[in-house]
């Protein structure tokens, strides 16, 4: 299968596995995707659109294990808030479905906020822009072809600290 998101990095010279998997209609979560292509959910990083407001628009890049922090993301985006932008609003804004969003070859180009853990892995997986492909990359080389859409990308913390599971009997 070749997908937008794999021209994409192509164009560049940039070097990728391309792991397809089957698609589950009813689980499209980035924990069934990394169990599916047989990486761990903290290596395999979702892509979320999100919106400050009124044709406000950024991608949140995150782990598939972990929960975006709306009020992190506002404050680093400059923005009053933060939250999804609307499913429905998905598909005409990027040209992808749900479960196949990419930063590469989306219809339109936004700011890319990268959560700073992907630093940490020799290689990290995104959505190749279609269901039932991810891109297996260097995550040097996934930043490199972010900063090449020519919008502003940054690699920040943008995750919901974790709790001690036991914060609520100590209240």
């Amino acid at each position: 299968m070749k997908t937008n998101g794999a021209r994409f990095l192509e164009s560049l010279g940039i070097a990728f596995a391309l792991r397809e998997y089957e698609v589950d209609p009813n689980d499209l979560s980035a924990i069934a995707v990394a169990e599916k292509i047989g990486m761990p959910p903290e290596q395999v990083f979702k892509t979320l659109l999100t919106t400050g407001g009124p044709a406000v628009y950024a991608f949140a890049v995150i782990p598939g294990d972990a929960e975006l922090d709306f009020k992190k993301l506002a404050r680093t985006a400059g923005w009053r808030k933060a939250e999804m932008a609307p499913l429905k609003d998905v598909q005409p804004l990027t040209g992808y479905m749900r479960g196949g969003v990419t930063l590469f070859g989306a219809r339109k180009s936004y700011p890319a906020f990268v959560d700073e853990t992907a630093i940490l892995f020799d290689h990290i997986s995104v959505s190749a822009g279609a269901r039932g492909a991810q891109l297996i990359l260097a995550p040097e080389d996934y930043l490199r072809a972010a900063a090449a859409i020519g919008e502003p990308v940054e690699t920040v913390d943008l995750t919901k600290d974790a709790r001690p599971a036991n914060a609520e009997a100590s209240r």
